[in-house]
């Protein structure tokens, strides 16, 4: 295979973590096509005397060097899951699909429905019930030796491609696997975050809807670049989480005039207040800002839409008197509250004949 890239350095440096089960199932794909794993193997570095032994374990990198080289040399991006090939780019088509989606709601419809036209041996189903949306997925054959790995994967690819779309961590409410936990079940938390059913009926996961309204943050030219190396997503965890300051921000909306304490936020959102200073840092972003924002939107709204005195929208939005407010409206908008409205009933007012 001349147009693979050799393997990269340092393939066995860190945290052995990946269950050989994911490497013998590679080497299943091999078998199961008649072509030898050797070159494979030896590219990713991987012993073959080490698939002998059930609780070996390899690096990440390792599992991405051993999984890359497979698909190309397979030309199967499902890696012999399923009854057909799935040739190079497969997966690449199915994210280009979904990129410009409005919303994670819609990416997710749109991923599940193209992802029934290159696959017949199972179907992704996404649905909704009140706060918690869920993916469930429907098997339509034998999936024998390979069922793990093919699960575990066409669920983590989902679960990776829609964190880095929304770029935030998706906290799971619950993942199902229709299998018996595995000798290898330390690893699945690694995959899984959440709590974890076994034996269930279906291979799916559960989470919170208010993620489906997040927008995408990526675009054609970062999908090019992902696609380059895509298989980290399907172990990578994002720490920082969208959903956090959608939340915080909804609050503070809900109650612009109220002087919220970060003690008072943290307990609605069943966090501690350390645990909501650190992660909306991780966001880049402060409780103080988020009250601020919350604040001149508030302000601007009663401006435009009310004929409230300055000094009653000062109230309104939690300042003690109109002159600081005066002054935080100005670091705000760069102008006075009352210039501001004029100049809004300026710019709205018919031009005189």
């Amino acid at each position: 295979m001349d147009n693979l890239a050799p393997p990269p350095a340092g393939l066995t440096l860190g945290r052995a973590a990946t269950p050989m089960a994911f490497i013998r199932a590679i080497v299943l794909g091999y078998r199961r096509r008649g072509m030898d794993p050797a070159s494979a193997l030896h590219h990713a570095q991987i012993p073959a005397s080490a698939l002998d032994h059930p609780a070996a374990r390899v690096t990440a990198a390792q599992m991405e060097a051993m999984s890359g080289y497979a698909m190309q040399e397979l030309d199967d991006e499902a890696l012999g899951w399923f009854s057909r090939r799935l040739p190079w780019g497969s997966y690449g088509m199915l994210c280009r699909a979904s990129l410009g989606a409005p919303t994670l709601e819609v990416a997710l419809k749109r991923w599940c429905r193209h992802h029934r036209l290159i696959v017949d041996d199972l179907t992704l189903a996404f649905s909704q019930q009140r706060a918690s949306a869920s993916i469930r997925i429907t098997e339509h054959r034998d999936l024998g030796d390979m069922r793990e790995f093919c699960l575990v994967s066409t669920l983590r690819y989902l679960l990776g491609y829609a964190c880095w779309l929304i770029d935030s961590r998706i906290a799971l409410g619950e993942t199902t696997l229709p299998f018996p936990a595995p000798p290898h079940l330390d690893a699945y938390p690694h995959l899984f975050p959440g709590p974890l059913r076994f034996d269930a009926d279906a291979a799916g996961f559960s989470f919170d809807a208010r993620y489906l309204s997040l927008p995408p943050r990526r675009d054609e030219r970062a999908l090019q670049a992902m696609l380059q190396r895509a298989l980290p997503l399907t172990v990578r965890q994002y720490r920082r989480d969208r959903l956090l300051v959608h939340s915080v921000s909804q609050l503070l909306t809900t109650r612009p005039g109220t002087a919220h304490t970060a003690e008072d936020i943290a307990a609605q959102l069943n966090l501690s207040v350390r645990t909501l200073h650190r992660q909306l840092k991780e966001e880049g972003v402060t409780l103080q800002h988020l009250k601020n924002d919350a604040r001149r939107e508030h302000a601007i709204k009663l401006l435009l839409q009310t004929h409230k005195p300055v000094k009653q929208i000062a109230a309104a939005v939690g300042f003690d008197n109109e002159k600081s407010f005066s002054r935080a409206f100005r670091e705000w908008t760069g102008s006075a509250p009352g210039r501001f409205r004029e100049g809004a009933d300026v710019h709205e007012a018919p031009p005189s004949s």
